[in-house]
């Protein structure tokens, strides 16, 4: 498990931070496994080939080749590298215990629920990942940090590929867009070690562990489900399941080994109440990432004033996040959303029979968040996802 740290010349990994490792096995989908912390645990095989790729420069053949890689159903290129292109051979498919019949349910859920979700993930999960230390300074460092918009537009790609009718279907695209951003994030891990301005702030010696991945799931998928069920619209139990099936599937693309995997949302909140909640805090990364992508949002007609931005993220996140973000406040938004978003849900979930006046700023507000993202919000496609050949600029 260390040999990715022993191949990269790290003679002492720095011990993890947070409690220990503790969620147990049983709770996985595995349903057993040998109880190692997922913060030594990578994706040995893949690293060794994508720094392979990396130091002989064949990054560019890599991305063009990926340019022609889009369905599920489409052959992994030939102009790949050949290692690369027999591992995705292998990784490009469902696991045997997938189910089909959940995962076409889930994205139902999705299409029922996207509303909800471009909130969620946009203004919840994507700000919650400026106060979670190990992703904000990865992010930061990376060459994707450099320009966020592309970045999160990328990020933005991965989940509409997920949430999409037939995404894990033939026809779809998330086994594809899941396997490029597993590549990307091998990619990462061998080139942020070399950077000495991330190395100079992070606690890690290796990005992008198994438990990194797991904290931004809980970040998004575990948060996704908590706000719901707060707001009466989590659907029943059979949507929910599906829900998290999805999720479970694309954590297994990713690279988690399933021992790690929750097999309940009760196993994803009482893990996510171990490796998530405990380790929020803010830094300097962080506040420049949630001020660029808060700024990113405001330059699209949303229809509402930074004001209200900030008060729709301390309304997601509390006054704590918001304060360690330095969000001025706004107490007419706030008391404009506080009132007035859940009368919008209900309203959407059919427990209030009149329609609220404020509808149609939520409504606007949340279409303009989609397509703030959506390939810049051009031309409706969603952002290809390419190989990274370098760390942040210098100076940028």
């Amino acid at each position: 498990m260390l040999s990715l740290g022993a191949a990269l010349g790290f003679t002492g990994a720095l011990a993890p931070t947070g409690a220990a490792w503790s969620w147990a096995p049983s709770g996985s989908i595995a349903g057993t496994g040998a109880g190692v912390d997922p913060q030594w645990v990578w994706d040995d095989e893949l690293d060794r080939i994508m720094a392979n790729i990396l130091d002989s420069k064949q990054v560019p053949a890599v991305n063009k080749a990926y340019g022609t890689w889009v369905n599920n159903n489409d052959p992994v290129p030939a102009g790949l590298p050949p290692e690369l292109r027999a591992f995705l051979q292998q990784s490009t498919r469902l696991p045997s215990w997938a189910d089909v019949t959940k995962l076409r349910r889930a994205a139902d859920y999705n299409r029922r629920k996207d509303t909800y979700f471009f909130v969620i993930y946009g203004i919840g999960g994507g700000i919650m990942s400026t106060v979670i230390p190990r992703e904000a300074k990865s992010v930061y460092w990376s060459q994707g940090g450099a320009d966020m918009q592309d970045r999160a537009a990328k990020t933005f790609t991965f989940g509409y590929d997920q949430a999409e009718l037939g995404g894990y279907e033939p026809n779809g695209q998330f086994l594809v867009t899941a396997n490029k951003t597993r590549t990307v994030h091998a990619a990462v891990r061998h080139l942020l070690p070399q950077m000495p301005q991330w190395r100079a702030v992070a606690d890690e010696r290796v990005p992008i562990s198994n438990h990194d991945i797991l904290v931004t799931f809980h970040s998004t998928g575990t948060f996704a489900h908590k706000k719901l069920t707060e707001w009466g619209a989590a659907g029943s139990a059979a949507d929910q399941e599906a829900f998290l099936h999805s999720w479970q599937v694309a954590l297994h693309l990713l690279g988690v080994r399933d021992e790690y995997i929750p097999a309940t949302w009760a196993d994803a909140h009482a893990q996510s109440g171990q490796i998530l909640t405990p380790i929020l805090n803010p830094t300097y990364e962080g506040r420049e990432l949630a001020e660029v992508l808060l700024g990113l949002t405001a330059q699209v007609d949303l229809g509402v004033t930074r004001g209200f931005l900030n008060e729709f993220v301390r309304y997601m996140l509390g006054d704590q996040v918001g304060d360690w973000l330095h969000l001025r406040r706004d107490y007419a938004a706030k008391a404009l959303i506080r009132t007035a978003w859940p009368t919008y849900i209900g309203f959407r979930e059919g427990t209030v029979r009149i329609m609220p006046v404020t509808y149609y700023m939520f409504d606007q507000f949340i279409r303009a968040l989609a397509m703030a993202f959506l390939n810049k919000g051009k031309d409706g496609k969603t952002t290809p996802i390419t190989v990274p050949d370098g760390n942040r600029p210098t100076g940028s």
